[in-house]
């Protein structure tokens, strides 16, 4: 992964949108702005980790490089270098893909 210029703090992660060219099985490519927001990306960056009660640090479960499952409307979307981001809560990953 490139340097990036963002590092997230407590549970959050850093992901980029995964995204797949979309065509109809008659061949016609679907713009972008007619898409729903994808909901696959790759983990970019991890935060500091979150604490318990007890203070001790619960790690994250998925790691930089990982394809995960988004909620479709959670995060703050940011851009960087001209490239998307978004920085999501651990809680708002809902799956690890393959």
């Amino acid at each position: 992964m490139a340097d990036i210029k963002i590092k997230p703090l407590g549970d959050r992660v850093l992901i980029e949108a995964v995204e797949a060219v979309e065509e109809t099985m008659g061949g016609i490519l679907i713009p972008d702005s007619a898409k729903e927001k994808p909901q696959e990306a790759r983990v970019v960056a991890l935060g500091t980790g979150k604490v318990d009660e007890d203070g001790k640090k619960i790690e994250f479960e998925v790691k930089v490089g990982d394809i995960v499952l988004t909620s479709k409307y959670g995060g703050t979307e940011v851009k960087v270098d001209g490239k998307e981001y978004k920085l999501v809560s651990a809680s708002d990953i809902l799956a690890i893909v393959g």
